[in-house]
């Protein structure tokens, strides 16, 4: 591996190789998502608890501030919307200059394993990935499901992560599932965990994650169970300690709850 991309990829790590990834992508194909109409004063108060940014080009541009910012993995894939006709019908929507020209420490694409678009959505991830490359960056692929809940399994996790690290992925976010470390043992470069849906109540966001982390992952990309709950800095900082800190999903809790009412 290049000097160049052993870089990028350790900037997006802690000292201690693990990762709190903050996606604020969302907007993509979900226009002005509840609580992130606003994304740069959305993560204000919480930036400080990750350890780099997952966003789009134009968010970058018009709400982050370039002077000291986090690490920025790039969102370049997309091309539907929430309304549209079928979410896994992606295509690559960022040239790689333009990351380049961005200093970005890594992009990120989504993959859809198992729908009537997953052939054309891997040749977006084998195309992404030989023009990295030749840039020195990482590419992070995203095993996106779009509705189909039920597919979250460790046969069906593992064998979108398998893939995607067989293409050239360098990083893998996926779901947090049932026997986790089926998945991450079947996959030879780390994973990360996705938040998936919000959750109405704390604790169990803390004991997936723990799980996943005690399972093989090496880190957490999860947005709105931070960003959209009533007290975003909280869950920040009780998520931060179960990645940098090896808390517990209660030591988690407790830091939390004394967050909150602190």
């Amino acid at each position: 591996m290049d000097w160049g991309m052993k870089n990028r990829l350790s900037s997006l790590m802690g000292t201690d190789g693990k990762c709190m990834f903050m996606p604020i992508d969302h907007g993509y194909f979900l226009g002005p998502t509840s609580k992130l109409e606003k994304p740069g004063e959305t993560i204000k108060p919480i930036i400080e608890y990750c350890d780099a940014l997952f966003c789009t080009r134009g968010v970058l541009r018009a709400a982050i501030d370039p002077v000291g910012s986090k690490p920025i993995i790039l969102r370049v894939s997309g091309g539907t919307s929430i309304v549209g006709g079928d979410l896994a019908n992606e295509g690559l929507t960022t040239a790689i200059k333009d990351a380049v020209r961005l200093n970005v420490a890594g992009v990120g694409i989504s993959v859809f394993i198992g729908s009537d678009y997953e052939r054309q959505t891997l040749l977006n991830l084998g195309k992404l990935v030989d023009e990295c490359e030749e840039y020195g960056i990482p590419v992070m692929a995203v095993t996106a499901v779009g509705k189909e809940l039920e597919k979250r399994d460790a046969k069906y996790l593992g064998l979108c992560c398998r893939i995607a690290a067989e293409i050239g992925a360098k990083v893998v976010k996926t779901y947090w599932c049932e026997d986790f470390d089926k998945v991450t043992e079947g996959c030879p470069v780390p994973v990360v965990i996705a938040g998936g849906p919000k959750f109405d109540t704390e604790l169990p966001v803390f004991e997936f994650v723990h799980d996943g982390m005690q399972k093989g992952a090496i880190g957490l990309n999860l947005g709105r169970n931070i960003w959209q709950h009533e007290h975003p800095v909280a869950m920040a900082k009780a998520l931060h300690a179960i990645i940098h800190k090896n808390a517990t999903a209660n030591e988690a809790n407790d830091i939390f709850n004394g967050t909150k009412n602190g």
